[in-house]
């Protein structure tokens, strides 16, 4: 095989800025502005949010998922708990999440610990999700190994006739994670890579302290 070589595919920054004026106090309110951004700015997929965890022995480990809403200051997504991510959370709490809206030049990262959201709150959710994908996640051993994709449409197949008519219940091995950040730090591209980075750290008091950082 060729070596592969794109030192040369580039493009400046030139979008929009960010100043010390436009940072809130509370970074949960700049979250909120630059998710609702990317949603009237028809960004593609504009809660899709990346996920790092780590194996046991620190390997890291990433996939995406979609946020579904931010309550009490935190960051909330569905998942299976058995999934590989779940496993992962469920052995190392700490975690890293990342917004990436590339039409709009702009990124937001995040560090802090997971949790598993109350049983009530999943099942809320859960209940308000189309039927098809309720039944997806009662039949599917994510991240598990499955012998092919006639076997996962046999198992969808069988369980959809089974919940026709009727409420389909939440799976224990299904539900919310709720991130707590301790680190929020908002990207925005500039030109000449001299990029706009403020960081927000807790205060340990519910407030937060401010820091431009280099880029």
């Amino acid at each position: 095989m060729s070596d592969l070589h794109y030192e040369n595919v580039r493009r400046d920054y030139t979008s929009h800025s960010l100043s010390r004026k436009d940072m809130t106090v509370n970074p949960f309110e700049k979250v909120n502005e630059w998710l609702e951004d990317a949603v009237k700015g028809n960004v593609l997929e504009p809660t899709a949010v990346i996920v790092g965890t780590s194996t046991p022995d620190g390997h890291p480990s990433m996939r995406t998922v979609l946020l579904k809403e931010v309550l009490n200051d935190e960051f909330i997504f569905y998942s299976n708990y058995e999934s590989r991510k779940g496993q992962q959370m469920a052995a190392n709490p700490h975690v890293a999440l990342t917004f990436l809206w590339h039409e709009l030049e702009r990124q937001i990262h995040i560090e802090g610990t997971v949790r598993h959201l109350e049983p009530e709150l999943s099942d809320a959710y859960f209940e308000q999700r189309p039927y098809t994908s309720r039944v997806g996640a009662r039949i599917s051993p994510q991240s598990h190994p499955i012998p092919n994709r006639e076997y996962i449409m046999a198992a969808f197949a069988k369980e959809s006739l089974k919940f026709v008519g009727r409420k389909v219940p939440r799976p224990d091995s299904w539900g919310g994670f709720a991130v707590k950040p301790e680190r929020i730090e908002f990207w925005q591209g500039r030109s000449s890579r001299l990029h706009d980075r403020f960081l927000y750290l807790p205060n340990g008091d519910g407030t937060w302290s401010l820091t431009r950082i280099a880029p």
